[in-house]
């Protein structure tokens, strides 16, 4: 497969700039003192026995539709009941099915923490994302400068969002010093997206030792392919405490009750 994460990124330049031509960053910031109180997805994690981050998606590059006519304030809420720590959407349209408007009504539907999903690579996205309810956001490494990586953290933890940074390798180790609250291994790569589980595994042991020399230790998560209770059991042993997992919940028939055994799985399990 080629380098689907080149073509992600590229495009999404162009969606921003168009979206920017529309509404003026400056006419955007107008709206932030509307947006409401942010809750923690960090604490809610540190505070969770399972750590699981519940993913609102519709579909993906690699597998295509997932649960094409999914509506958010019917899967979120069932999320919330079945015990989810904090909520992950995916407001990528043209690759993922999702939109800005997924994200206001899961905000509406749930008291959970909300992260934005999306290849964040502008100040602008930020303020959307404060506006439209989001209590955090994800940096993707490999779509950013390690400059413009820590400028965007530092943006967003003055809107008041918390940062989940996102890496993939080794090779993006540095990029833990940009200040991020967690820091996620992907364990899907986004310019093949192959996916292998053993990754968080393997950065494990670098990511705790990095961690801890750092003013502020991030939260350990593990990002994608999550699709066995026990392998968070594991995970939970070797340090990480957020699991983001969408696609084994949304391919379910009942995404909460599939969501509701999954804890469970953990709980027979950890």
């Amino acid at each position: 497969m080629a380098d689907i994460l080149q073509t992600i990124v590229a495009r999404k330049r162009e969606e921003v700039a168009a979206r920017k031509r529309l509404v003026p960053a400056g006419q955007l910031a107008d709206g932030l003192s509307a947006a409401g109180a942010v809750r923690s997805v960090r604490k809610a994690l540190a505070g969770s026995e399972s750590g699981i981050i519940a993913e609102f998606k519709r579909r993906s590059p690699s597998k295509g539709w997932i649960r094409r006519g999914a509506r958010p304030e019917e899967v979120v809420p069932a999320y919330e009941r079945a015990g989810a720590s904090a909520l992950s959407v995916l407001t990528d349209g043209e690759f993922f099915g999702g939109s800005a408007g997924d994200l206001r009504v899961a905000r509406a539907s749930c008291a959970l923490p909300v992260l934005r999903k999306e290849f964040i690579i502008d100040e602008f996205q930020l303020l959307e994302a404060r506006i439209l309810g989001a209590d955090a956001v994800l940096l993707i490494a490999a779509c950013l400068a390690p400059g413009q990586c820590a400028d965007l953290c530092g943006r967003a933890h003055e809107l008041g969002m918390e940062v989940l940074l996102e890496i993939h390798g080794e090779e993006e180790l540095d990029y833990l010093a940009a200040g991020a609250d967690m820091v996620g291994v992907n364990n899907r790569h986004l310019g093949s997206f192959r996916t292998d589980v053993q990754q968080s595994f393997r950065l494990a042991g670098a990511l705790r030792e990095r961690a801890a020399a750092l003013p502020v230790r991030p939260l350990l998560v593990s990002e994608s392919g999550l699709a066995e209770a026990q392998t968070v059991g594991d995970l939970r042993k070797a340090g990480f405490r957020g699991f983001l997992i969408g696609e084994t919940f949304m391919k379910a028939d009942d995404p909460g009750r599939a969501l509701a055994d999954f804890i469970g799985g953990i709980g027979k399990n950890g």
